[in-house]
């Protein structure tokens, strides 16, 4: 019986959601550029260009991310579906955040992908999220997720410079006007071919060039506002090449810790081999030489929450939330990064299952 409801409700999701299928294609012109931004490194840079969410001076900016959500059309009208969205309901209210992050692989599915985005901006707080590897598939497309986002009333999500991928925006976090920290929100896109002499193989993809050169422009541009070098976080889905490369090397499986320098400070596990891009695109160096962003929060392995400092920048897995695709018991949840009025962040997992 339970099956059975559970078809109804899809059904009927599905005869709902028509309107809002076809809405960007029928309802506005036909074509995508129109809704991208034209952009090049000499262009100036302009505090509206972000969005700017105030902080209090007497309280802690709290930032919550849901990482990994993946929910398929079938669990979404499950048992699976309801868990998840209640797991949300406790994060968001134990935590009381001012933004909620979404660190991709949002959904799968046309209706399940509609129902996140209605769920999570009937909460009234701010939200941005990026896309992951997975999202588009199974349902309308990439560009339609993009398009729910932006449409979306309390989402932050911006399309972001053309050829780029689909939503490379700014945040800013004020105090009494002045920037304390700005959130970098990428598109680390899917998969891509390799070609390295005769060997050409096929992996996940990562930031492109322009989006680095994009980075580099927003960063010196906002420190360049705020007449100083502005902390930051970095919001993506497939981790930074670095942290395989320090999990190989320094991680004891055995005690589920990392060793050595990377001990100093690290928390979380790693109970499956990191997988990010198939080379290393010079990402984190970059993120080293300009000084500013502090933390790179992504998700991409769903039974990893590993969290650990290398180069001066913490690498954090976000907690997967929920039992979407595959997951892990004990290892499920969400995480904080908690903004203090001089702009550091504290960052926290909250294990709900």
């Amino acid at each position: 019986m339970s099956a059975i409801l559970a078809i109804v409700k899809m059904l009927i999701a599905y005869a709902l959601i028509i309107p809002q299928i076809i809405n960007p294609f029928f309802y506005v012109p036909i074509g995508q550029e129109k809704y991208f931004e034209d952009w090049s490194a000499d262009m100036e840079y302009t505090q509206d260009y972000a969005a700017n969410l105030e902080k209090s001076p007497d309280k802690d900016f709290v930032v919550l991310n849901l990482a990994d959500i993946q929910l398929s059309e079938n669990e979404q009208f499950d048992t699976l579906g309801k868990e998840s969205f209640d797991m949300i309901t406790a994060l968001i209210e134990d935590t009381q955040p001012d933004l909620i992050t979404l660190s991709g692989d949002n959904a799968w599915g046309t209706i399940t992908y509609d129902e996140l985005v209605k769920f999570i901006d009937s909460f009234d707080i701010p939200w941005a999220p990026v896309m992951g590897n997975h999202d588009g598939q199974g349902c309308v497309s990439e560009f339609w997720c993009a398009y729910l986002f932006a449409e979306a009333e309390n989402c932050l999500f911006k399309f972001g410079p053309k050829d780029m991928g689909y939503g490379n925006y700014v945040i800013n976090i004020t105090e009494n006007g002045r920037i304390i920290h700005t959130f970098y929100m990428m598109d680390t896109h899917s998969n891509r071919d390799y070609t390295v002499g005769e060997s050409t193989w096929n992996d996940y993809d990562h930031l492109w060039e322009n989006q680095m050169e994009w980075y580099e422009w927003a960063v010196k541009g906002t420190n360049a506002i705020a007449g100083r070098n502005v902390e930051s976080t970095v919001v993506i889905h497939i981790p930074v090449y670095e942290v395989k490369e320090v999990y190989n090397n320094n991680y004891n499986q055995e005690n589920d810790k990392f060793t050595g320098i990377y001990a100093l400070g690290a928390f979380g596990a790693t109970h499956e081999l990191p997988c990010p891009g198939g080379l290393n695109n010079g990402f984190l160096d970059l993120v080293v030489e300009l000084g500013s962003t502090k933390n790179i929060i992504f998700g991409h392995d769903h039974v990893n929450s590993s969290s650990v400092v290398v180069d001066g920048v913490r690498l954090t897995y976000g907690l997967k939330l929920g039992k979407g695709c595959y997951y892990e018991d004990g290892m499920m949840g969400g995480t904080t990064l908690t903004i203090n009025s001089f702009g550091k962040v504290a960052t926290e997992h909250h294990y709900y299952g």
